[in-house]
């Protein structure tokens, strides 16, 4: 077992580890809960998918693809279906003809708008540096 300081972090290097429910994850072992949950969520499509329908509530699919610029129709049906999948969203048709159909987040996936919201904010404060070094580095066109 790795080495652990006072904060429960790894001492010893080359370890990426997660807490899960008081016990340690692996990030390079496959059935570790937060490469699970990046596997899951980690596109830029799901995640404006949660922030839209966070924003607005339950909306059709028309109108959710008209507010996420640039994405396909087949996208943003496989992206729906996958949030559907994981209990994220929720869907419901109305019989009508043609049939209606609506999304709008679970509770569980109303709880990812904050962690994601997060993400978005250091973005937004760090991308800059990001592609700078990018630019810099060698061999960057």
């Amino acid at each position: 077992m790795a080495d652990r300081a006072e904060d429960g972090t790894s001492t010893s290097g080359g370890e990426a580890e997660v807490t899960t429910g008081g016990r340690r994850g692996d990030l390079f072992d496959p059935a570790c809960p937060t490469r699970k949950l990046l596997d899951r969520i980690g596109t830029k499509w799901t995640s404006m998918v949660v922030k839209v329908l966070a924003a607005s509530g339950e909306l059709r699919f028309s109108e959710l693809r008209g507010r996420i610029p640039g994405v396909s129709q087949k996208m943003l049906s496989t992206t729906l279906q996958n949030l559907v999948a994981d209990g994220l969203v929720a869907r419901r048709v109305e019989h009508t003809v043609p049939p209606r159909v609506f999304y709008r987040l679970t509770p569980l996936g109303d709880s990812l708008e904050v962690p994601l919201a997060a993400l978005r904010e250091w973005a937004e404060r760090h991308m800059a540096e990001i592609d700078a070094a990018r630019t810099a580095a060698p061999g960057a066109g």
